[in-house]
């Protein structure tokens, strides 16, 4: 699998770059500004992309802009975003278009190599990997304003935040150790009281809860 990653810090650059060496991805360039980052991406054509949201020369969202400049110019290229801070402006442009293929982490998850690499083939597949931190954000934001998430157990709003993470059911009930046909029916009783349609698509599924939690911001 093919990557392009963006990242202006030298150390925190190499180290990606030898971290998905170790796990069979291949490293098709590694830059660390905007203009370098476009380039690559339209001359490349990668698998995936792995960009910091903040590239020099600007260093406030350039990386982020032009990751979404290339999704344009190649609708769902896959996107993995890395941000030091939570910023839910600039998840909601990434999910913007509705085609999957995204994700939003920040860097602290990046220490975690099985975290990491797990969340980069989710999104090179076509699916979606937010950070918890983003999502439980959302979350808040939206249960002080928005009562339909008040009716929601705790165990149903953990559900939730999993699956708005970008886990299946399966890997949802691994996570909290029940079975698979318990979080089928948490999924059930959430959609309903979210009145969100339901899906078997995981990638669908997750960007309809999210378009729900952020609705009208």
């Amino acid at each position: 699998m093919r990557v392009v990653l963006a990242e202006d810090l030298f150390l925190l650059r190499d180290g990606l770059v030898r971290l998905l060496e170790a796990h069979d991805f291949e490293i098709a360039a590694a830059v660390e500004t905007g203009p370098e980052l476009s380039r690559a991406l339209a001359e490349l054509e990668p698998d995936v992309a792995v960009v910091d949201v903040r590239l020099p020369p600007t260093l406030t969202d350039e990386g982020l802009q032009c990751a979404l400049e290339a999704r344009r110019n190649r609708p769902g290229l896959p996107v993995l975003v890395l941000s030091q801070h939570v910023e839910q402006l600039y998840a909601r442009e990434l999910l913007a278009d509705g085609s999957g293929g995204v994700g939003y982490l920040l860097k602290d998850r990046v220490f975690d190599a099985e975290q990491f690499v797990d969340a980069l083939r989710r999104v090179a597949a076509g699916g979606t990997a937010m950070d918890p931190q983003v999502i439980q954000q959302l979350l808040n934001r939206r249960a002080a304003e928005d009562r339909p998430l008040e009716r929601l157990t705790p165990r149903e709003r953990e559900v939730l935040e999993l699956m708005a993470q970008g886990r299946t059911n399966a890997a949802i009930a691994g996570k909290l150790v029940v079975t698979e046909r318990a979080i089928a029916k948490h999924t059930a009783n959430i959609f309903a009281k979210l009145t969100l349609e339901v899906s078997d698509d995981d990638n669908r599924r997750v960007l309809a809860v999210l378009a729900y939690l952020d609705r009208g911001h």
